[in-house]
């Protein structure tokens, strides 16, 4: 069961990366009956937006950097961080 379920996360790590949007509704019946059920329920459940970061180009990766990086420097401030000090560190740091 672990190795069709390694088979099965990887099957859809290509997907993804090769732009094959056809393969999806295959890989969601396969999915459905393994371990990995919970994940293929949860693309079926949100299906368009699933097939369309799948075929589109745009990509909100860069803008998740950045809110990464900002909740970072926000805890490596105790609490202090208020807009002004994030401001002044952001920029700082830039």
């Amino acid at each position: 069961m672990l190795v069709e379920a390694r088979n099965l996360v990887a099957c859809f790590h290509s997907m993804i990366r090769k732009k094959l949007a056809d393969d999806l509704e295959t890989w969601i019946a396969a999915a459905s009956r393994s371990l990995v059920a919970s994940f293929a329920n949860g693309i079926v459940r949100d299906h368009a937006a699933v097939r369309a970061a799948i075929i589109e180009p745009w990509s909100n990766g860069q803008t998740e950097g950045q809110i990464t990086k900002l909740k970072l420097v926000k805890r490596q401030m105790y609490g202090r961080g208020k807009i002004d000090l994030l401001q002044a560190r952001l920029i700082g740091a830039a």
